[in-house]
């Protein structure tokens, strides 16, 4: 099968001759109309189909586990791609090796923990179950020791002659994961993510795909890891978004984890101490009852409308100058970035928006306004372009902002920023939670990479500085990923001392703070079914979405209804057209299915737009299909 991008070739086999001995999985460069193409065998046969004349392969370039190609042609149908673009997943372009080089695994991780004298009567009754194979929730508080199952069962695995893919939902995780690892498994420690290099991505994989690499420690993109003979998959804070792909082929790694298992005949454990409700109901729970070292810390909520101070309450001050005065260790978590999140005119009220996207730039500390979808940025101006006002006010705070605040109130704390703007290479982010673990009186602030499965001894206190920050999306999972994130920041503090965590928030008696206060994660999942259950979303259903983007709105309206029109008796509820707000120039809108079958409406919407192939590219319009997407 060719991989090329027109939808109307994408999904087609062609017939060539291969050598002796190539098979299902190879890599082929193949003439291909007047030029030449990558293809991948995705099957062989005794003769051509009547008719049809046949061209040699030109030459195999590496080959693939036949099982990565049922897995890419499984993923297009099921997500309504096309076979080409999933296949690109598994079989990458490999550029030449021009020199040597060292594998990226010692650089970008952490020093390791050695191995417990013993382990906790929980974590032995995981591991026994585990080794009878299936799919499984390991559930349990931070600190309770999934990470040390993981290693454990990855260990037994390597015994019986068989690999590991040890997925983490961002590339923040992997210095510590991937350290872990490297501290029991050594050399045999592969690294992908998508901020490698493509010689290093190369490298790595050659590294798996030889056998060279038995243990692939990666964030989404490591579960396509060329690896032969897999027994053990983990995904690490299964709970989290990030393991959803948020372009063509939009697939979720950890539905791509559970098939993979199962063409493989491999284990699958994921692995959270706040999981999702699809998880929660769905698999078999293993729980780890307790946390290692000691308990969880108690959660205080500081209600900010009888605060005077804004980001630093005056409780947040006193347990900062605590940690000057004392010493110790601070997480503060700010989930956006910048100095303020807008910039308005007290005069009109006007407020400053991206000139090609529907959103409020973003003021940072270099005198620019940025917007965080596309990029554009522009001077802060003097004075108001509708009114001509000089007043000109902030509202809000970012981790720019909060960084400078903390610089004057307690200028005896080290200060380290953890957001997009400052890790944008690996080494970076390594360099900075080394600092964070070799330093006392020091605070690691940041965006939500701050909260997500680091663990730092020392840590006395973790603080929310804005919980409100998500709580007022307009999507479904708005609650779910509020309990979650300021669940899984307050697990950073007291895993080896006493600790202590501070909520600062305008809505005190919201219902994700006040489980989430009290740790009670059963709780929280019991009410989320009960209220998906009623309204029909997962897992009780699937959501299906197409979403569509045009230079004119009209064009893009109009497609959707006639999507809707063909999607009529496919089988599930259409919400919409709906539109969305405008993003890099481009007018867009979507349109959902709640559905009890998701792969049959996602084909048939495949179907649609691969006929609508040539009118869509004439007017400039793209679409994909998004099957069970993580925000609406």
């Amino acid at each position: 099968m060719p991989l090329v991008t027109a939808r109307a070739l994408s999904g087609r086999e062609f017939t060539y001759e291969l050598p002796d001995g190539v098979g299902k999985g190879a890599v082929v460069s193949v003439p291909f109309g007047r030029s030449r193409a990558r293809g991948v065998v995705v099957s062989v046969v005794d003769a051509a189909p009547v008719g049809i004349k046949t061209l040699p392969v030109e030459r195999v370039l590496y080959e693939l586990p036949p099982a990565l190609v049922d897995l890419a042609l499984w993923l297009a149908d099921y997500y309504g791609s096309t076979p080409a673009r999933a296949l690109e997943l598994v079989a990458p372009v490999r550029r030449q090796r021009r020199k040597e080089q060292a594998s990226p695994v010692a650089g970008q991780s952490l020093e390791g923990e050695a191995e417990p004298a013993r382990l906790s009567d929980d974590q032995q009754a995981a591991l026994a179950r585990i080794a009878e194979g299936g799919r499984f929730l390991l559930y349990g508080p931070t600190g309770s020791g999934k990470t040390e199952v993981y290693l454990q069962a990855a260990a037994a695995a390597l015994e019986r002659g068989l690999g590991t893919i040890v997925l983490v939902p961002e590339i923040a995780l992997t210095p510590q994961t991937v350290g872990r690892f490297r501290a029991r498994f050594g050399d045999s420690v592969a690294l992908l993510h998508s901020a490698l290099t493509q010689a290093e991505r190369r490298d790595e994989r050659e590294r798996i795909s030889s056998g060279a690499a038995r243990v692939v420690v990666g964030a989404r993109s490591a579960i396509f890891a060329p690896m032969r003979g897999v027994g053990l998959i983990c995904v690490d804070e299964e709970h989290d978004p990030s393991y959803k792909q948020e372009s063509d082929p939009r697939y979720d790694a950890r539905t791509v984890a559970a098939k993979r298992a199962a063409l493989e005949g491999a284990t699958v454990v994921y692995g959270s101490a706040t999981p999702r409700p699809e998880s929660w109901s769905a698999l078999e729970r293993l729980e780890l009852g307790e946390r290692i070292g000691g308990k969880l810390p108690p959660v205080k909520i500081v209600d900010l409308r009888r605060e005077a101070g804004y980001p630093l309450s005056a409780p947040l001050l006193a347990e900062l100058g605590g940690i000057a005065e004392r010493g110790g260790k601070a997480i503060l978590l700010l989930n956006r970035r910048g100095v303020a999140p807008a910039l308005h005119c007290r005069a009109c009220g006007a407020t400053f928006r991206c000139r090609d996207c529907d959103v409020a730039l973003v003021l940072h500390r270099d005198g620019t306004l940025r917007c965080h979808h596309c990029g554009y940025s522009q001077p802060v101006p003097q004075e108001c372009p509708e009114c001509r006002s000089v007043e000109l006010a902030r509202i809000g705070a970012g981790t720019q902002r909060l960084e400078r605040e903390l610089a004057t109130r307690v200028p005896e704390l080290e200060l380290i920023r953890l957001d997009a703007d400052t890790a944008e290479r690996p080494g970076q982010l390594a360099e900075a939670l080394r600092r964070f673990r070799d330093t006392d009186r020091v605070v690691l602030l940041g965006t939500q990479m701050v909260a997500k499965g680091h663990h730092f001894a020392g840590v006395e206190l973790a603080a929310v500085v804005d919980a409100d920050t998500g709580l007022g999306l307009p999507d479904l999972r708005a609650e779910e990923r509020t309990f979650q994130l300021v669940t899984q920041l307050a697990g950073r503090s007291g895993r080896d001392a006493p600790g202590r965590v501070l909520v600062q928030t305008f809505q005190p008696d919201a219902r994700p703070l006040v489980l989430a206060a009290r740790h009670d994660v059963r709780r929280f999942l019991a009410d989320e079914l009960e209220r998906r259950r009623e309204l029909g979303y997962p897992p009780f259903r699937h959501l299906v979405r197409v979403l569509v983007t045009a230079p004119d709105e009209g064009d893009a309206r109009r497609l959707l209804e006639e999507l809707r029109t063909g999607l009529d008796g496919a089988g599930g509820d259409l919400l919409g057209p709906a539109p969305l707000f405008r993003l890099r120039g481009k007018h867009r809108a979507q349109l959902v299915a709640k559905t009890d079958e998701p792969r049959r409406v996602a084909s048939r919407a495949a179907q649609l737009l691969a006929a609508a192939a040539p009118a869509m590219r004439r007017a400039g319009v793209t679409a994909v299909v998004d099957v069970d997407p993580q925000q609406l």
